[in-house]
């Protein structure tokens, strides 16, 4: 797969969940995980309460992050966690509940960093503070736009009488400023990890510090937690692989209109750039975020997984396996629409 380490956007308002999304996400196996934690302030307190992290977080101080003049501390960040010794799968960084989602992405995506990749924005939304605190009822808040999931948090603390009226309301106003987003409803900030980073493994690496493992058996003492846990469900996922190079102008088509329900989607493949001689490329797409990059190396074939909520694996299936159809023969238009995403890929 892409030798770049995604990065993930994680935003929302003062008080939203944030910081318990994200603990959440390190308290899971399977992954490695680099954290960049901003404060509003000198103090870094989110960092305090930031458990469970692979690596010692870095953590940026003094300001809003999207406020610097210098952006160098992020870039010196995203520098120090994509190192290759460190080997992570995702670099997650936890915003200022001050900053603007948009200028954050912006900076992500504008890093001369050239081992890391946009990942996704994550927005957390308070939904019982939402009208309070974000939307007076005017203009929708434009914060919305940039991200590629919108998890609605505390919804267990709403009234049961005006829950689904409130939570339909939120995500109506949600899609006024981005029809396509991702939502995801949810309590105690608990959303599937398969929705930010891969989890190839049920247990930890063997070389993670046991932090992770330790908040975990803990956690695994109060059984009505953990039985709430599963209440929220899992993503599903759906992949197909196909021997041999593979048509570039259908695997386009589908990655600029993903599966139903598809947050994200990964895959590498192979096209014919003239008789007997391919070429390798690997994908990545999140939410409407798509990243194309060239392999060194060719792979043998072609392969594409689709991960998302509510993912029709049977119909997502489908869908790859139109996508990936064999082409021995070049396909010159086809590989001119795939190159014209890589080099927008940066």
């Amino acid at each position: 797969m892409s030798a770049r380490v995604p990065v993930t956007a994680l935003t929302g308002h003062l008080g939203a969940g944030k910081t318990t999304l994200l603990n959440r996400l390190l308290q899971r196996p399977g992954a490695r995980i680099g954290v960049i934690v901003n404060d509003f302030g000198d103090i870094n307190v989110d960092a305090g309460l930031v458990t469970g992290q692979v690596d010692e977080p870095a953590s940026i101080a003094g300001g809003c992050l999207c406020c610097l003049e210098d952006v160098s501390g992020l870039d010196a960040a995203l520098d120090k966690l994509s190192q290759p010794r460190l080997a992570l799968d995702a670099i997650v960084v936890e915003a200022s509940g001050l900053a603007e989602p948009g200028a954050l992405a912006q900076m992500i995506a504008a890093s001369p960093v050239a081992r890391v990749r946009p990942g996704g924005v994550i927005d957390v939304v308070d939904t019982v503070e939402y009208f309070a605190t974000l939307d007076d009822g005017g203009m929708p808040p434009a914060r919305f736009a940039v991200a590629t999931l919108v998890v609605l948090n505390k919804c267990d603390l709403l009234p049961e009488a005006e829950r689904e009226a409130t939570l339909a309301a939120i995500e109506a106003r949600v899609r006024e400023v981005n029809p396509t987003v991702h939502v995801v409803r949810t309590s105690g900030a608990r959303i599937d990890p398969a929705l930010v980073h891969d989890v190839a493994m049920s247990e930890d690496p063997p070389d993670q510090l046991p932090l992770g493992a330790l908040l975990r058996a803990e956690r695994a003492q109060h059984h009505h937690e953990d039985e709430h846990d599963h209440e929220h469900g899992h993503a599903a996922s759906a992949s197909y692989r196909v021997e041999g190079p593979v048509d570039p102008g259908r695997v386009v088509d589908l990655l600029e209109d993903p599966p139903a329900a598809a947050y994200r989607m990964k895959g590498t493949l192979a096209i014919a750039t003239e008789p007997g001689r391919t070429k390798g490329y690997v994908v990545n797409v999140v939410g409407r975020q798509l990243h194309v990059a060239a392999l060194p190396t060719p792979p043998d074939g072609g392969e594409l997984v689709a991960i998302g909520m509510g993912l029709d694996a049977d119909a997502a299936r489908a869908r790859l396996a139109a996508a990936l159809v064999p082409a021995t023969e070049p396909d010159p238009d086809g590989r001119r629409r795939l190159e014209r995403l890589r080099r927008l890929s940066g």
